[in-house]
This record gives C-alpha cells, structure tokens and sequence, in this order.
C-alpha cells in the first residue's frame, strides 16, 4: 500500500498522500506517504482523526476540497494539522464492497487539483481495492484452512484421507499416526503396515489387505457407522478400533476420496478393567469388616455356650471397630463420587499452617501411629486459606500411606515451606519407595501395588487428597528417587489474603508498594458447553467477580479489547480451534494469566497447556470452591501494585502520578502507559511489538517509529542521554528494557 500511494503521488505531484482500509464500519489500516515522523505521530495522535475518518469515511463518489481548513472547521473540526489547502479523496470499491478510500493532498506546484488527478486517483482506487479484496480472500481461505487442519490434527479420534481411485493414503492427522505407530515395525512406513494388515468386523466378517488392494477394500466399505474392527498383523500384534468411513464426492457424483476415523479402544478397555478391579476390591474390601462382624455374631449366638463379660465386650469392640472401618471406607467412597462429578465442596478459612501440622501430628498418635512424626514449621509463614477438617483430612490420609510403607523405626517428616503466593507441606518418608513409572498412577482411584496387591487405603485416600487439594487450589504430586528410597508427597494451599506481608515487596524487577485495594475484576470466560458456562457464571458471580461469557471463540479478539478482562478462562478444546492454538494464534493472551478447562487430565495434555503460557489449569468436572480458588489464586500472582518503584522513579498506576525524586512528572496517557509497562517489566526485553500491544492496543496505524518517537519523549522528560540510559534502555533491533530497581540506583 505504501508503494502505491507514493505512486499516486508522483503522477499527480500531490505532497501529501494516504490510504484507508476498512472492515465493516472499522479502521483496518492508515497508510501515509509525504509526512515526517512527527507528522505522521500527530495525524495519528489528533483528536479529532476519529472524526474526520467518520466525516471522509462513506464516500459516494470522488470529492475534491478547494480549501481544506474552511471545510474542517465548517464541520467543527480543528484545521491545526490540515495536510495544506487543496485536497481530493475517493473510495475504493470492488465488486460493490467498500473496502478504503484513497485520499490526496496539497499539490507541490500549490495548484488545485484537476480532473485530470481525479481520473488518476480514481484508477489508482480501482487496482487498490481489487489487491485489498483479494489479499482478504487470501488470508481468509488460508485462515479457514489452517483452522480445517488444526482441528483435524488435534482431534482425539484418528483421521486418514485415502485416495478412492488408487486406495493411497493422502494424509494422516496426528491421533492417526499415534494409532499406527504402535504397529509399526522399525524401518517401516504407514504405507507398508497398511499392505499387511488384517481387518476383523465384530460380526466375523474378514479381510486382509494383503490379498484385497486398498482401493477394492474402500469400494467395498465407502461407508461405515461405529463399526467396531480388530486389525492384526502376521506377528500376532492387534489392535481394536471404532471406525467410521465416509465417501467424499465430486460434483458428478464419483467418489473423488474416502475419509476413516479412528477411535482407539484401548483406553476404554482399559478403563472397563480398572472398573471392574475397582469393584473387586471394594467388594473386597467391604466383604472383610463384614466377615468379621458376622463371625462374631455367629459365635455370640452360638447355642449352649455362656460368655463371660470381659468376652462379650471384646466381641463387641470387634464389631464396633470393623464398623468404624466400613464406615470409613463408605466415607471415602462418598467423596470419591464427589470429587469425579465436580460436586466435592470446601469451606477455606485463613489456618495456621502450624496448628494443622500439629493436629495432624496429634491424631496420628491418638489413632495408634507408631512411627515418630517430625514437624518442621518455619516461623514466620502467612495463613493459608483451608478448610480445616478437609486438610486434616488430606494429612492423615499421607501420614497413614507413609505409615503403611515404613519400618516402625524410621520417623515420618512433616515439613512446610513458602513457595510465592502459595505454603507447600510435605509429608515424606523412608521406607519402600515408588518405582518412577508408577508415579503418575498414584493418585487415580485404584493403583495396584508393585505386585498387584490391593491397597485401598492408598488407592482411595490418594485419590481423595488430589481431590480435596485441588478443591483447595493447590496442586499435589508425589517424587521419589526409586524403591527403598523412601517417598515424599507435597501439596499446596494458597496464602490468605493479600500476599504481601509489609508495605513494600519484591516480586519482578520493580519494586512493588500495595495498599490491598480490591475491586471487582471481569472474568472472561470461552466455553462452547452451555452448562458448563452457566455453572462458571454463576459461581464467579457468587464470589464477587464480574463474569463475561461466551461459547463462541470467534468473539474471544473482541471481547479481549472490549471488557480488558483481568482473567481468561480457556476450553481447551473449541469449535473449529483449540485453546493451545488460541494462546498462539492471539497476543493479547499472553498479557494474561490464562486457566485452562479441559475434560482431559492426561500429562501430555496438561504439560502442553502449560508450555503454551497457561497460568494453570482446571480439569472437570470442578467443584465452584476449586474454580473460585484457582482464580483467585492466579489474580493474587497477577495482581498489578499501586506503586512500582524503579531506582528513584516512582509510578502511582491508580492515581496516574509519576515521580523521580521529588521532581513530579507531567505524562501523557500514552507516555505513561509506555512507562508503566516498561517499569511492570523491569528487567525484562519487551519487543516492539509487545509495547505495541500492550500501548496501543495493537492498533494498525500504530509502527515501530511511533515506539521510538515515544521512548525519546519519555527519555527527555527523564533527562536521561540514551547512549548512557539509567531508566531505558534500547535492546537494538528487538524493544527497550527497563532495569530492575537495585540497578538503576
């Protein structure tokens, strides 16, 4: 664009030259030719732009203007930076669509414009609007198509493309490709496993694609519903999927190529064994307090026999402990269908985290713990927000595992630390260890032993933790070096109240003073499940927050600039797109913290979300208590000061008043916005086209040379030289950097 408009210039010898495009009734982009920077910097920076593009913006026709200041003043606007006298403007359309408009300005000979530039500028809008239009097409086929295969590639069903003719595979996403790797043999293309596979149906029918070319066999399948289909190889090697085969057809009718998807059923299967070993060892686990209870009645009532009463009692301490056990286990099992359906509640309260260590401590003893418990409480840690009996709960629960799996000789440590807004406690022992590959297991519902011995204790009190913790906010995991090397299991607990401690804290580069000033924060929220975001709503609503909703992703740009939410809550997976791809695609997320909700709770999952800038994440079904506190966890890590303090420069961010020394500084809205980022960012690089993000609000007319000009204002009214910089400093080529507060003393 900028090439052209400097064309239109030369061949009507106008001075001054600029290109409009528009979107809608919107600003997309503001080219300009002729101008200095500082004129540039002006024009975009005038007041009354936004009117005169509203004024110049829904041309009939080409206009030509004798006298440019009249006519701005005639429609009440400032003439201080008319670009001269005469000017002339026309729109540019294609096909009927306004797309811009083509305006020049201010001949260099001082002559008014002619019909003879009128019918150039015209022409020149014309060749404008066919590129304009055609570079949208472009880019919205390649968006659409991008958007095609990023859905395809990050579906958890497998996709092959086959060509019908030939029968060749044309493409596979990455779930496809997944499937078919655990066939390969090494060396082995998908191309080659494919000639030697053999397809069992469930109803007996067989086929080998040995015997069958690959093109006979889609002739023969061109459409397949939910059919549940064994492949093997020579090898004995199998694998059991739910296929679906669907024809894509020309427009004569022929079938041009065939599309498969694939759904894995091992981890049904999987899950159909853990299911039925869960409802073994709960059968199991129930059937042993009731033998013992029934034993004993059976022998109290025992015909021809009189106990005594030291007996009877004894009979009767039986009973009374293998209910307390049934109970118990009740109990868990209870709280194990809350936490799966997202119904597990919590009621926090700011705790001393030394008097839960202690009355965990205390309720390990009482109950018959013979092992020794070391606490280690540092002195000076904050309260945590907990529910105290849930807690209480969650530590006698990795007391008694650790009990399990240690010599009685061997001490128990119980020990807290401060991890930023977060207390961690950690229950660790020296006993039998856990192998590494059974370390992300530990916290499902059941988890065999090494040997495959039953262990509900562990099983569901694990599974209970994780549940409670996260309810809490927190997070829990379990490391241990290998077997007999002991275990240690650490959980988190957010700090209560504001996170810091005194009037003046580090966190950053600059120094950050805090008043603890809260006011209500929006919460944008993308889901495209409609009960999900009504649960989400009202919760966040119930807690004091102001929620925005949307299960369309395609709004997630507009809203972002819109309602400036403090927080963004992400379906990881969207229609059309996914949340990974959203935080990569799209900016101005990574200047926020981001949570993830997600119905998958793998690793894999979580490490990605996590890599691709996530704040945290949520997997459901969630209860309101752990949504709330993860969120109120995320905006305390957030939360922006009132103060930032670099060396002697000091910036109020709610009052807007900027210091250095005892020298008050007066800031325009850009120049201290520019200023604030940079000190909120001490000792970080921030790149041009972060600070024009985050500034400017990525607006199109905005450039590197807007960035520049401002960092020279900024520098000037700091008094600083910029080959010698205390304050910015330029990271050539990349952005500016401000200094973290002790280096800029």
């Amino acid at each position: 664009l900028k090439e052209t408009v400097d064309g239109a210039r030369e061949l009507t010898g106008a001075r001054y030259g600029a290109i409009v495009t528009i979107e809608g009734t919107s600003l997309r982009d503001f080219v300009t030719s002729g101008f200095t920077d500082e004129q540039d910097l002006a024009l975009r920076n005038w007041p009354d732009w936004p009117k005169l593009f509203e004024l110049l913006r829904d041309l009939d026709g080409s206009i030509r203007i004798p006298d440019l200041p009249r006519y701005l003043k005639a429609h009440g606007l400032s003439s201080d930076l008319a670009p001269g006298k005469h000017f002339q403007g026309t729109p540019m359309r294609h096909q009927d669509v306004h797309v811009g408009n083509f305006y020049l300005a201010e001949k260099t000979d001082g002559d008014p414009f002619t019909d003879a530039d009128e019918q150039m500028l015209e022409l020149f809008a014309v060749q404008t609007a066919a590129a304009v239009a055609h570079a949208r097409a472009f880019r919205e086929e390649r968006r659409a198509r991008a958007d095609l295969e990023a859905l395809i590639d990050t579906s958890p069903v497998g996709v092959v493309v086959f060509k019908a003719a030939t029968g060749a595979p044309l493409s596979f996403n990455r779930e496809a490709q997944r499937i078919g790797e655990k066939l390969l043999s090494p060396g082995q293309s998908m191309e080659q496993l494919l000639d030697i596979l053999t397809a069992r149906f469930a109803d007996g029918r067989e086929f080998s694609l040995a015997e069958s070319p690959m093109a006979a066999v889609l002739d023969e399948f061109q459409t397949l519903r939910a059919e549940e289909i064994e492949l093997s190889l020579p090898d004995g090697r199998r694998e059991t999927l739910l296929v679906n085969v669907t024809p894509i057809r020309a427009g004569d009718g022929s079938v041009v190529s065939v599309v498969a998807t694939l759904q894995d059923m091992e981890a049904l299967e999987e899950l159909e064994r853990m299911c039925a070993a869960f409802l073994s060892m709960v059968s199991h686990e129930l059937r042993a307090p009731l033998a013992a209870i029934t034993g004993v009645a059976a022998t109290a009532l025992r015909k021809g026999r009189l106990h005594g009463v030291a007996e009877t009692q004894q009979f009767f301490r039986i009973v009374e402990e293998q209910a307390f056990r049934m109970d118990t286990l009740i109990s868990d099992l209870l709280d194990v269908g809350r936490i799966e359906t997202g119904m597990l509640s919590v009621a926090p309260e700011p705790s001393d985290v030394a008097e839960l260590a202690e009355g965990a401590r205390a309720t390990f003893l009482s109950g018959g713990g013979r092992q020794d418990i070391v606490v280690k409480v540092p002195p000076d840690l904050p309260r945590v927000m907990a529910d105290r009996q849930r807690i209480l709960q969650v530590l006698a629960n990795l007391l008694g595992n650790a009990a399990r799996h240690s010599p009685i000789s061997a001490p128990i440590r119980l020990e807290v630390t401060r991890e930023d807004a977060h207390v961690a406690i950690s229950v660790a022992d020296s006993g039998r260890g856990i192998a590494p590959e059974r370390l992300a297991q530990l916290f499902r519902k059941y988890t065999p032993g090494p040997d495959g011995e039953r262990d509900v204790g562990g099983g569901l009190g694990l599974a209970i933790c994780k549940g409670l913790v996260e309810a809490h906010g927190g997070r829990i995991q379990a490391e241990s070096t290998g077997p007999g090397r002991g275990a240690r299991f650490t959980f988190t607990l957010p700090i209560a109240g504001d996170l810091q401690d005194g009037p003046v804290a580090r966190h950053g580069g600059a120094r950050r003073a805090r008043t603890g000033i809260d006011r209500p924060k929006r919460i944008l929220v993308v889901d495209d499940d409609p009960q999900t975001l009504r649960m989400v709503r009202d919760a966040l609503g119930e807690a004091g927050y102001l929620p925005v909703v949307t299960g369309d992703p395609g709004e997630l740009a507009n809203l972002l600039a819109k309602e400036k939410p403090a927080l963004v809550l992400l379906d990881l997976v969207l229609p059309k797109t996914d949340g990974i791809d959203l935080m990569r695609q799209m900016p101005a997320l990574s200047d926020l913290p981001v949570l993830f909700i997600s119905a998958y709770g793998q690793d894999e999952t979580v490490a990605r979300a996590l890599e691709a800038g996530a704040e945290d994440y949520i997997v459901k079904p969630f209860s309101p208590t752990e949504l709330v506190a993860r969120v109120r966890a995320a905006l305390r890590r957030h939360a922006e000061p009132e103060t930032l303090v670099v060396g002697k420069l000091a910036i109020e961010t709610h009052s807007r008043q900027v210091r250095l020394g005892e020298r008050a500084l007066e800031l325009t809205a850009t120049e201290f916005e520019l200023l604030r980022v940079l000190a909120l960012n001490a000792g970080r690089v921030l790149t041009y086209d972060t600070l024009l993000r985050r500034v400017w609000s990525g607006r199109k007319d905005a450039g590197r040379k807007v960035v520049r000009v401002y960092v020279r204002r900024l520098r000037k009214l700091l008094g600083e030289d910029a080959r010698r910089p205390r304050y910015i400093a330029t990271d050539r080529g990349v952005g500016y950097r401000m200094p973290r507060s002790e280096d800029a003393r």
